[in-house]
């Protein structure tokens, strides 16, 4: 990593005369992106990168969960909640590279094409893919509920559903809804290299694709001719640096500006270096261990019970956050409407865990394989230490597990396939819409298409997740979810662990950084101050 990265860092910072004068920006990102598209966000690196390239329909307001319009300027909802129009922003501009040079603005064509691609099996574009799928759009089944998107005219798109749908406005903002431009979709299919739709990506977004060097930095160059205007920086790299205590080093050395990668044992330090500030914001995600229940013994709920109670949470959440996490009693964040707040944390009970065990056949525990997180994250800042935590209270009641992790991309892959026995995992969304956990995590759907790592599908469960997103009474959708959440602890697919706060540090030289609390990374605001 230090042979590739350095001499990539050491070009941006030495070129002569002219950028030097110029605002590059590094961000110590701590793994690669799956692809640079959108669309095929499945984790943070992914949507990290894609954000800054492509503009959604709709997105939210810095450092809030409250909407605001973005490619689409205004909308209409039906009285029927059937009809949703949109009518589109005018005179905003596609990027160029060395290989497309735009000739028109954005218009519906676009939004038609980056739906169609993936609604349509049969869209020349939908398996150019490859080994990447629709993540988002096939957990949420965004094409089964959607009759038809319509084209008005070059401005105006209107979505047709078959019922209701209170969380649609919200899923306008979403990665799946990153648009892509037809036209150069068009180009590079008609050139015979139609895979640099994703290799090369071109958006409406404030900072424009360069480079990507695999595992070393993606590099971005500030769009002048943005909608909202210039963004402040004019050059944003992305490192990739995995190892956390290296990123601190970097950002101690001035090698890095920002880093969303920090240890808890790291920030009573870093609160002491005037180099650096800390950066914090409320837990809006959950840490879990999911139990694949397509695989024995976890078929079984007495034993996905045992598991649970066997769980000595307390002790995790001094040791892996140091007080700076809540303990996970539902799915969803306690500031969440629809949270049960009758649901109260989880006893620690290996002797009721033992006798579970006992009852489904298993006096003496058995064996298991647990894969460990690799990479940090808000929702579990040290995978390995919990999973050795996790370990050690299993073992008290007769389970014997084995370690193992992979690469991050590597990790995300066989999970999906359905290859584990039990994967820790986690979940960042802060738009207010608890939809947008249940659903790409737990509904039925999800577990064929891979979200829903626990492979569980309840018919319950499902038929109170499907009724909530049909009603637009909030407290009748939060009475469904409450007793959805009910059902969800009787039946232990995950063992839920907590809700840690987000934390991030930057150089003092950086302003206008936020931690979002939809958890994606927003640059277009933040300034180097010499």
């Amino acid at each position: 990593m230090r042979r590739t990265l350095a001499p990539f860092l050491l070009a941006a910072l030495l070129i002569p005369a002219v950028a030097h004068a110029a605002k590059t920006l590094v961000y110590c990102a701590e793994g690669s992106p799956e692809s640079l598209t959108r669309l095929f966000a499945n984790g943070q690196n992914t949507a990290d990168a894609g954000a800054q390239v492509a503009d959604t329909l709709l997105d939210f307001k810095p450092g809030t969960a409250e909407l605001q319009p973005a490619l689409a300027e205004s909308w209409e909802i039906s009285p029927d909640g059937l009809a949703y129009t949109f009518h589109l922003r005018r005179g905003v501009k596609f990027h160029s590279s060395a290989t497309f040079k735009p000739t028109r603005d954005f218009n519906a064509d676009d939004v038609l094409f980056t739906w169609n691609r993936q609604a349509d099996k049969s869209h020349p574009y939908h398996t150019l893919a490859g080994n990447l799928a629709y993540v988002q759009f096939n957990n949420l089944r965004m094409d089964e509920n959607v009759d038809k998107l319509e084209k008005l005219d070059a401005n105006t798109i209107r979505f047709r559903l078959k019922t209701p749908e209170a969380p649609f406005l919200t899923r306008m903002s979403f990665d799946m809804l990153g648009i892509q431009s037809a036209e150069y979709a068009a180009q590079m299919s008609a050139a015979g290299t139609p895979d640099k739709l994703d290799r090369e990506p071109v958006g409406t977004g404030p900072f424009q694709f360069v480079s990507y060097q695999k595992d070393a930095a993606i590099r971005y160059k500030a769009f002048a001719d943005h909608w909202r205007g210039k963004p402040k920086l004019d050059n944003l790299i992305f490192a990739i640096v995995p190892d956390a205590a290296v990123q601190l080093a970097k950002l101690r050395t001035g090698e890095c500006h920002v880093s969303t990668s920090v240890k808890p044992a790291d920030i009573a330090q870093i609160e002491k270096e005037p180099a650096l500030t800390l950066v914090q914001q409320p837990g809006l995600n959950v840490g879990y261990l999911a139990l694949n229940t397509q695989k024995k013994p976890f078929n079984d709920k007495r034993v996905r019970q045992a598991l649970n109670l066997a769980i000595d949470r307390s002790t995790i959440l001094s040791a892996i956050y140091q007080g700076r996490a809540l303990v996970a009693k539902n799915l969803l964040p306690p500031a969440y409407w629809a949270a049960n707040a009758k649901l109260s944390a989880l006893a620690y009970d290996p002797a009721k865990a033992k006798a579970l065990l006992a009852g489904a056949g298993y006096p003496n525990g058995f064996d298991m394989e647990l894969w460990y997180l690799p990479v940090l994250r808000p929702h579990n800042p040290d995978g390995k230490r919990m999973a050795e935590l996790l370990q050690a209270d299993f073992a008290k009641i007769g389970v014997r597990v084995k370690l193992a992790t992979y690469e991050w991309g590597e990790y995300l892959k066989r999970s999906r396939a359905g290859e584990h026995q039990a994967v820790m995992f986690g979940w960042l969304s802060g738009n207010g819409e608890p939809d947008n956990y249940f659903e790409p995590l737990l509904s039925c759907d999800a577990a064929k298409s891979g979200g829903n790592l626990a492979r569980w599908c309840d018919p319950r469960f499902e038929d109170l997740l499907q009724r909530a997103r049909k009603i637009s009474d909030r407290s009748e959708r939060a009475r469904l979810y409450a007793t959805a959440q009910e059902i969800l602890r009787d039946e232990s697919p995950l063992l839920l662990i907590a809700h840690g706060n987000r934390v991030g540090v930057t150089r003092k030289e950086v302003s206008g950084f936020l931690l979002e609390p939809t958890y994606g990374l927003n640059f277009y605001n933040v300034d180097l101050n010499r």
